[in-house]
């Protein structure tokens, strides 16, 4: 008579079934073992691998942006910037400051990008393991599998401009296109960042509104605050003045701004005078340049100005006024009429 066959309850991998039919040579102590011994210990397993993975994974991300935080291109901008001013060696602190602020500046740009890095890496480690145990548990990951790809395309082209924000965002941030204290030009609003995330960038503008631009809005962004900054002066003096005078002046109040204690640091480079910019209307326009370290641009302007204003005073270099020439119609008529300064009441 031949034996009966009976169905193996246990698979191959399966050994604490095996190994309980081994012993007892009973299917539902077998199906009972794997159940109270088996899968605990193997969603146990899981649970710890996937610590462990996301553990690693996040090692290697600090080791990145550790790399990251000290950087090669910083410092050998820094070090340019250092061998091109003149007379560095006599404003302590200029150079050191703006090395302390480009290097605080990629830290940050590092960690934010750390941060990114490690919070996609824990969702992926968790929706991965998360579904291996709920296989473990019989339950049927391919609906779930099937629903998250639906999901995430619907997602997709439900909110596409979610999604532009974030990776504006997030491409920001890696670029260091601006941070925290900046000050930008969004195109419509202008102002001071006080905060940035991968969804919007908050600033406050001159006059203390907050404007929340989103990140996938904006095309353009102009910084005033990275490296060094410049003020450009554009003086405008009388057509009878002489301008070798006039540019000589200049040049000697620019430089006693550069050589004041009060100053140093703040202004990164010998100033220059450019020279005539325009033949205006009124008078001739001279432009003048100081290099500064960022967002210092416009107080040197406002002590410039206050300057050339007492020097011009005290040279007797006149600054022009708006002026018109006007015709008195009673003199048409008479032959060697002049026109006259309607301020001066005088013949031109």
């Amino acid at each position: 008579m031949l034996p009966l066959l009976t169905s193996d309850p246990c698979t191959s991998d399966e050994f604490f079934c095996r190994t309980a039919m081994d012993l007892w040579d009973n299917e539902q102590v077998a199906e009972a073992a794997d159940v109270v011994i088996g899968t605990p210990l193997t969603i146990a397993g899981l649970v710890i691998l996937g610590v462990v993975v996301r553990f690693v994974l996040h090692r290697m991300i600090d080791r990145i942006v550790r790399k990251a935080e000290v950087g090669v291109l910083p410092d050998r901008v820094g070090r340019i910037s250092r061998g091109q001013g003149k007379n560095k060696a006599s404003k302590p602190g200029g150079a050191d400051q703006r090395d302390v602020v480009v290097a605080t500046r990629r830290v940050q740009r590092a960690k934010a990008m750390g941060s990114l890095l490690k919070s996609v890496v824990t969702g992926i480690v968790v929706a991965v393991f998360t579904t291996m145990i709920l296989a473990e548990l019989s339950v049927d990951v391919a609906p779930i599998v099937a629903s998250a790809g639906i999901l995430g395309l619907a997602l997709g082209f439900g909110a596409q401009s979610l999604v532009s924000d974030f990776l504006a965002g997030t491409f920001m941030i890696f670029e260091d296109q601006y941070g925290v204290g900046d000050e930008i030009d969004l195109g419509e609003a202008i102002g001071t960042v006080e905060a940035v995330s991968l969804r919007v960038t908050r600033l406050r503008d001159i006059n203390g509104t907050v404007w929340y631009v989103r990140n996938g809005e904006i095309t353009r962004v102009g910084n005033m605050s990275q490296n060094w900054a410049r003020t450009v002066l554009d003086i405008s003096v009388a057509y009878h003045e002489d301008l070798v005078k006039v540019r000589r002046v200049l040049q000697e109040v620019a430089h006693d701004l550069w050589d004041d204690e009060d100053f140093k640091g703040r202004i990164i480079e010998e100033p220059s005078v450019w020279g005539v910019q325009e033949l205006g209307f009124d008078g001739v326009i001279i432009r003048v340049a100081l290099k500064t370290a960022p967002l210092e641009q416009w107080s040197v302007a406002r002590e410039m100005r206050e300057r050339i204003k007492a020097r011009f005073d005290y040279e007797g270099i006149e600054i022009p006024f708006p002026q018109r020439v006007v015709w008195h119609r009673g003199d048409e008529s008479q032959p060697g009429a002049q026109p006259q300064d309607e301020q001066a009441g005088q013949p031109v």
